[in-house]
């Protein structure tokens, strides 16, 4: 929907509201963004991952943009042993731990766009299912899809234009998406 559409929409809905008795809150204007920088100085060989999976986040959403090394927002982290995972502070704000020996066994960029998803609101959902990104590992390492679905990049556009209230789960801990890097049985 363009962005005059968009507006429209809301002016008319608003207006029956009104007309009903009833109080429509007024969005933020369709061009407003949130720009979240991310910081991918300690990600090592993962920045360029980090890049791409913010495109990949900046392509399948409004309301949002990520941004590098402008801020510290998001910071990315490359580590050995211990397991991907992120740590939001609050919605946009965080930190990613990419871990060398995971992304050695499943999709590096899927991990990242993954773990970012993390930081922008969503919750792990461990259902296999290959086409949707918060399923994590759960969906096997032949599974290399980096892109959210429709329905997860529009729970975090709404998200972002504050369309659903984000409970402030301060220091939430996203852990073991990714199952425990495999070992050898001798």
């Amino acid at each position: 929907m363009t962005s005059r559409l968009s507006r429209l929409v809301v002016a008319l809905v608003a207006t029956a509201g009104a007309t009903l008795g009833v109080t429509v809150a007024n969005p933020a204007p369709a061009s407003a963004a949130m720009t979240i920088c991310y910081n991918t100085s300690q990600a090592g060989s993962y920045a360029g991952i980090a890049g791409q999976a913010a495109s990949i986040w900046n392509n399948a959403t409004v309301n949002l943009t990520l941004s590098a090394n402008c801020g510290s927002n998001l910071r990315i982290y490359q580590i050995t042993g211990g397991g991907s995972y992120a740590q939001r502070t609050s919605l946009g704000n965080g930190r990613v731990y990419i871990d060398t020996q995971q992304a050695a066994q499943y999709s590096p960029l899927r991990i990242m766009t993954h773990e970012i998803g993390h930081i922008l609101g969503l919750p792990d959902n461990y259902n296999g299912n290959c086409s949707l990104l918060m399923s994590g590992g759960s969906a096997g390492t032949s599974c290399t899809n980096p892109y959210p679905s429709t329905a997860e990049a529009n729970r975090v556009s709404n998200l972002f234009a504050g369309t659903f209230s984000a409970t402030d789960r301060s220091a939430d801990i996203f852990r073991d998406s990714w199952p425990s890097v495999l070992t050898p049985v001798s």
